[in-house]
């Protein structure tokens, strides 16, 4: 079924205002069709407006992009899935031998190496930024043993475009235009803010409302999550992976599972090759969100259904906006019931927390969990690089059952799902926003 646009362009701005998003992109295909619309302004301090060639930053779905171009060259014979990272990229190591030993391709593009990931290191604006992160990661410790289980990994996908580097002789960028923008024929797709500036440009925005201190993230961050796009380039990606030959000869290999997530309210239940796999009222769902700096987006897609829906914003209650906008949009197009983020159960439940709170820690972030009545409270510190970029938050818990609580920042409508593990041969995690954080004190 085709998209009512004129209705969508007045129903985006409508959202947009409720969320308080300062501006938004919205793109889909369905019905055999691809249609737009935005609203808003690009920068609350310049006023310009939001077009539909307006280039927002796309975060963590950059990580799918850099998963094709592995898999591009899994297809042609040049490296496995299954590859062991040292045995094609000379000088990797991270801080343990047995990992360094261990870890694949495919545990990178999973999310399943155990490296503690969330290095932002800012390695110069040089073309060997990568290799440099590279090396940078010689000292990360494991949150895990490799393979034993799933967390959100940046640092892996950094890793991952020097795979791609190395193999194809080209820094990521000029690799990524050619295996994939200019075969899709994308010409509103790129990395570098020389390269961003000479189109519309949004920049991101705190909860204040007001522009965020800095633009972006350094150029070593790049494969993790450095692409700025259109919403419709965005689509038309996810349109390749919906058909054979477009770009890989089997792109649904990428949506076959890999891995079960510990926390499987939290946007899926599976991992694949680079997706987030689910299934929503009986249909196919692989998705990818990404967060920057102010800036948030959403990629998703239903292969049985053939469409495919893109949301870029640049503040606001983004969680909310996104999620109102997908549930609304599938609704009216393919009458499918978008499932409800986890919430409080209407009969509370009584949990002894006393074994989750304490101190939880890794790469870029300091969790401090404690008692209040009734629940937890959790306090995130960004640390490291992320200081005064990312911003501290307080969410209080209310448990769902032994191990699952729901939580939120005060004001906001939307709950996140937080699962607390405990190994009795091991240590105990928190699963919360993609990734196992250990406890430490």
């Amino acid at each position: 079924m085709k998209a009512d646009m004129e209705h969508w362009t007045g129903r985006l701005a409508a959202l947009a205002a409720e969320c308080g998003v300062p501006g938004a992109s919205l793109a889909l295909w369905s019905g055999g069709e691809l249609s737009a619309c935005a609203t808003g302004v690009l920068n609350t301090a310049t006023g310009a407006a939001v077009r539909t060639d307006s280039l927002f930053q796309i975060g963590s779905i950059t990580k799918v992009w850099t998963a094709t171009q592995l898999t591009l060259l899994v297809e042609q014979g040049r490296i496995g899935l299954d590859t062991v990272v040292a045995d094609v990229l000379p000088g990797f190591k991270v801080g343990d031998r047995r990992a360094t030993d261990a870890i694949t391709v495919r545990h990178l593009l999973t999310h399943t190496s155990g490296i503690d990931g969330d290095l932002f290191v800012d390695t110069g604006r040089g073309d060997d930024c990568l290799a440099r992160y590279v090396e940078a990661c010689a000292e990360l410790e494991q949150t895990f043993p490799v393979g034993d289980s799933h967390s959100y990994c940046n640092s892996g996908f950094v890793i991952a475009g020097r795979v791609v580097e190395q193999l194809t002789g080209q820094v990521w960028d000029q690799a990524l235009r050619e295996q994939i923008c200019a075969p899709l024929g994308l010409t509103h797709t790129w990395t570098l803010p020389e390269d961003v500036l000479r189109f519309g440009a949004a920049m991101g925005h705190g909860d204040d409302g007001k522009p965020v201190p800095a633009w972006g993230l350094p150029r070593s961050i790049g494969p993790a999550g450095l692409i700025c796009a259109t919403a419709t380039d965005v689509v038309a990606f996810g349109r390749a992976h919906l058909t054979p030959g477009a770009l890989l000869t089997d792109p649904a290999a990428l949506r076959t599972p890999q891995v079960d997530l510990p926390n499987p309210h939290d946007g899926g239940r599976q991992w694949g090759i680079g997706w987030c796999l689910d299934e929503w009222d009986g249909h196919e769902v692989v998705s990818h969100t990404g967060d920057t700096i102010g800036q948030h987006a959403a990629l998703w897609v239903l292969p049985g259904l053939d469409t495919v829906v893109a949301v870029l914003v640049n503040g606001g209650r983004s969680a909310e906006f996104q999620h109102r906008v997908i549930r609304e949009l599938l609704g009216s197009l393919n009458q499918l019931t978008v499932p409800e983020p986890l919430a409080p159960p209407a009969e509370p439940v009584s949990v002894d927390v006393t074994p989750y709170t304490g101190l939880y820690e890794r790469a870029g972030s300091r969790i401090r969990v404690t008692a209040i009545p009734g629940g937890l409270r959790l306090r995130t510190e960004p640390t490291g690089i992320l200081v005064g970029l990312a911003q501290p938050r307080t969410l209080d818990l209310v448990p769902v059952d032994a191990t699952t609580f729901a939580g939120r920042v005060d004001g906001d409508a939307m709950w996140s799902a937080l699962v607390f593990e405990h190994r009795p041969d091991g240590p105990s995690y928190l699963h919360y926003s993609g990734r196992a954080t250990p406890k430490t004190g």
